[in-house]
């Protein structure tokens, strides 16, 4: 008989303090290597996956096991996605128009072929059909977040092992590509179709003070042409200039955590009826707190503060998913899963040109959400702003494009997604 296996088991607060190291560790790889700043893949994943092949390495070789206590992931996910709630603000929603709530139906048309894709290459190999979900839209149209999310309710209530291992791995592998191919799909339509691009316009200060480096005048009146860098979308630049302070964060959290409270209660309710995961009960909540304040004046959430508690509660409930991947268990789904994900990556090539750019008119809007649809819906929102951002850079900005991929990838989508993924785990 062999030697018992050495079992490690970390706590609640010791699995929180070694997030904290890894995704430390991945910020300082990142910044001193250029190739990772590129592909802007998330410090969390560059310090815990190797952290996490480490831990399966020694534990395939019966060398070490460590087991993790990730009770207050739990709670990072539900703050995360309640901040998520707390950002659909009906007052943002409605500068997008039509327009938004269009790409918002195509996204979500989008979300459930991936599923179907996924589900169809996943039976013809032999395996169960959830993990084509989890290759689908849990992980590319739902990012990281909904990866970590998704994949432990999977595993509890279908009894899907390797759940979450699989879904971070293809949400990773759909951060790279999307990046490697949105630049160059967009060049290709504005070069194909001789699309007319509205050109990089340097504007004199002097003139134009309020002008954006890179904006027409015309522009500038409009809130998301004031934004053009590549992160989440920001509330506060629809909102009068704030500070974000101590004050500020404490409020949102304020806001952030009497919403859990409350989403507890109704996610109970509602799970009465149909199964869904914990956390769209505080989405909806927060959602309905937001506008009540937005429309009644009777109090504020401060957009700054929120975005630093959805940071923070991101930051830390992925990176414990991470480094808790159990790796090892890829070991029997390596080629159906490199086949869904090829498969995937043409879906997502074939969808933007004809879902995004062709729908929406071949003009400079429709390559610029085709652009940064295949940056959102193959696994992060910033993903699609970067590779907008390096179109606008070369041709110009389209505001447009940039306030609806924004809106819809940075959290519209994911109350569809959520229904949509649970909806269809269930056949």
């Amino acid at each position: 008989m062999g030697a018992e296996v050495l079992t490690v088991k970390i706590s609640s607060v010791q699995a929180v303090a070694l997030a904290f190291v890894t995704y430390f560790i991945g910020l300082w790889i990142k910044n001193r290597v250029p190739v990772f700043q590129k592909l802007s893949l998330p410090a969390a994943v560059i310090g815990g996956l190797p952290f996490a092949f480490i831990l399966s390495g020694l534990r395939v070789y019966g060398i070490l096991q460590v087991d993790f206590d990730n009770t207050l992931s739990t709670v990072a996910l539900l703050v995360f996605f309640t901040t998520i709630g707390m950002m659909a603000s009906l007052k943002l929603i409605k500068y997008g128009g039509l327009a938004l709530i269009l790409y918002l139906i195509v996204s979500s048309i989008l979300g459930f072929v991936q599923n179907l894709l996924g589900m169809s290459i996943a039976g013809a190999m032999g395996i169960d059909f959830h993990y084509g979900i989890l290759a689908g839209a849990v992980s590319l149209m739902g990012g990281l977040g909904t990866s970590a999310a998704f994949g432990p309710y999977f595993e509890t209530t279908y009894g899907i092992p390797g759940a979450t291992t699989v879904a971070i791995t293809a949400a990773t592998f759909g951060m790279v590509v999307a990046l490697v191919l949105g630049g160059p799909f967009g060049e290709f339509l504005i070069k194909h179709y001789k699309i007319k691009t509205p050109g990089t316009q340097h504007i004199d200060p002097a003139t134009t003070p309020n002008a954006t480096k890179n904006i027409p005048a015309a522009d500038t009146d409009n809130p998301a042409a004031a934004q053009l860098e590549p992160h989440v979308f920001d509330m506060s630049i629809l909102e009068e200039e704030e500070t974000t302070d101590v004050n500020g964060v404490l409020k949102a959290a304020g806001f952030v955590f009497v919403a859990v409270g409350l989403g507890a209660v109704l996610s109970a309710y509602l799970n009465t009826i149909i199964t869904l995961p914990a956390y769209i009960g505080t989405m909806l909540v927060a959602a309905v707190i937001r506008n009540i304040g937005d429309f009644s004046g009777m109090y504020r959430v401060q957009g700054g503060g929120l975005n630093v508690v959805s940071e923070v509660a991101l930051t830390v409930y992925v990176t414990m998913a991470i480094n808790s991947l159990k790796l090892y268990e890829l070991i029997h789904l390596a080629l159906p899963l490199v086949v869904i994900l090829l498969a995937q990556t043409l879906l997502m090539i074939v969808f933007a040109w004809l879902g995004y750019f062709l729908l929406f008119g071949k003009n400079y809007d429709g390559v610029m959400l085709g652009v940064g649809g295949i940056g959102f819906a193959m696994g992060a929102t910033a993903n699609g702003l970067a590779n907008m951002q390096s179109l606008a850079e070369k041709y110009g900005p389209s505001p447009k494009a940039w306030l609806i991929v924004s809106l819809v990838g940075a959290f519209l989508i994911d109350f569809v997604n959520a229904i949509i993924i649970t909806w269809m785990g269930t056949w």
